[in-house]
């Protein structure tokens, strides 16, 4: 009865964080006053989810560094398999749970705790669903490879591994959901501490399953499987036993209750980032039609495994600004989700630049943790110039996607997203890497400076000149209305 009631007090005190936001940026302080305490706000959010989300990707780095230490096919196939094909569907289910972080965000500023655990099992129905009908990907990954004239080995090894790879698609659906059903709630702890210990079962199961059972690359597939899962039932145990009182009431059928509207949110979120996901898959793929194609692939996927490795921080930052946005605006408190955003994108600048000057310094050791191919290094060597560059434009993108998520501007996102990706960026590249001939650096750096460098601008400048932040809290007002059931018990929300 005693932890009960801890645990009820806890969620009890951070609701009254959203409630004290209003009071506290609208009262007067001098700019150093709001700065520190945005910032405590922020890093409440981004400090954990920095930490998780680096050890969940880190588990793919582990996977990528035992697969290349067993020859340089292996580590195409685990690229491609790994990059692409999970990529293809993690982008798509990362993006549609961003519906989850509009609704359970503005919910959670508005004090309609009840909500949040409605919108969590929508959207465990909404991807479980997805992941269903994402299957042929997995299924006919060889053929398909083949089709687009990747060679036989990589395309059978990739296609081998890409099967085994199915338990950790059906994973997403369940994590990501709750991931985000958590950080809503301010409860990042736990999610840093079973991200941590997934990643030293994933640790623990590769060398098992590569070196001591001799699985080779299976095993290292294997093993990110045990782990994601691992993670799934630490989060739902915490999330069902007893620490989310106010937001977790048990499984309802009201779950199904408005899901058509749901599915339609969560599929303009998905466009949002898949397209963004998408886009360096193509790169990826596009890279097998090269010549020394396997050397520019392991080259390639060094490069993008790296950025996409550091790009854990800014996205936490992506977490930090929507939790951030959301809640304030559910809160009605405009203003204060202005100041977040400008205070999100300046830290996460900052970061991203100390990373840029990084890698320019170690542009000729990074690409050891991966490979000990001259040919490879070599290549990697030649990208560093551009990997720094796209670190520090992704250190400031995914700030300015978290406000739209935030905001419930998904569908908008999606359109620009298309236009530049791919109406500008992919041409562009094709153009630098075949007509010019500069090979897989014609082709990422046309895709940077064509794609993410166009986004970034587009995306500043509707933030900065066009958003009416007013306007955007009565819109998140309304939004809630329209979404909301009633609370068969208003006992603890009345408190507020």
């Amino acid at each position: 009865m005693g932890s009960s009631n801890r645990n009820e007090d806890g969620d009890l005190n951070q609701a009254l964080i959203a409630e004290s936001s209003t009071k506290e940026d609208n009262g007067g302080q001098d700019f150093s006053s709001r700065l520190c305490i945005e910032s405590k706000k922020l890093w409440h959010v981004v400090g954990p989810a920095i930490f998780s989300r680096v050890a969940s990707y880190s588990m793919n780095i582990i996977t990528q560094a035992f697969a290349g230490h067993l020859s340089e096919v292996e580590l195409a196939s685990i690229s491609i398999a790994n990059t692409v094909i999970v990529g293809f569907n993690f982008g798509l289910l990362l993006g549609m749970v961003s519906a989850l972080e509009t609704l359970c965000g503005q919910a959670f500023g508005a004090k309609r705790y009840h909500m949040l655990g409605i919108y969590l099992q929508r959207s465990w129905i909404v991807l479980f669903l997805c992941c269903f009908l994402t299957l042929p990907f997995y299924i006919f990954t060889t053929p398909v490879l083949k089709l687009l004239g990747q060679s036989d080995a990589v395309s059978e090894q990739s296609g081998l591994v890409a099967l085994w790879l199915i338990p950790l698609h059906f994973s997403f659906a369940f994590h990501f959901p709750l991931q985000r059903f958590l950080q809503f709630q301010l409860q990042n702890q736990i999610i840093a501490w079973v991200s941590l210990m997934g990643l030293a079962v994933n640790a623990l199961t590769s060398w098992l399953l590569v070196y001591v059972f001799d699985f080779g690359v299976v095993g290292a597939a294997i093993a990110l499987d045990i782990s994601w899962w691992f993670m799934v039932l630490g989060l739902f145990v915490y999330t069902s036993c007893g620490w989310c009182p106010l937001t977790w009431t048990g499984f309802s059928v009201q779950a199904f209750v408005g899901l058509w509207d749901f599915v339609k949110l969560s599929v303009a979120s998905g466009v949002m980032l898949c397209l963004e996901n998408w886009y360096y898959r193509i790169l990826l793929l596009m890279t097998g039609y090269l010549k020394n194609a396997t050397t520019a692939v392991d080259a390639l996927s060094v490069c993008t495994t790296i950025k996409d490795w550091e790009m854990m921080i800014p996205m936490a930052f992506f977490d930090g600004t929507g939790v951030r946005v959301a809640i304030e605006l559910g809160a009605g408190n405009g203003k204060a989700a202005k100041f977040a955003t400008k205070v999100s994108v300046v830290q996460s600048t900052l970061i991203g630049l100390l990373f840029c000057v990084l890698i320019l310094i170690l542009h000729d050791k990074f690409a050891y943790i991966f490979t000990s191919s001259a040919d490879v290094l070599q290549a990697v060597d030649k990208m560093s110039f551009l990997l720094a560059i796209a670190i520090l434009l992704n250190s400031v993108q995914p700030i300015l996607s978290g406000v739209a998520v935030g905001s419930g501007w998904q569908a908008w996102v999606g359109y620009i997203n298309l236009g530049c990706y791919y109406i500008i960026g992919l041409p562009l590249g094709i153009l630098m890497g075949w007509i010019f001939k500069l090979g897989a650096m014609g082709l990422w750096g046309g895709m940077i400076f064509g794609g993410t460098a166009l986004q970034m601008v587009i995306l500043a400048i509707i933030t900065i000149f066009l958003c009416d932040w007013e306007k955007e809290a009565e819109q998140a007002r309304k939004r809630i209305q329209k979404w909301s059931i009633p609370n068969p018990d208003n006992r603890l929300e009345d408190q507020h």
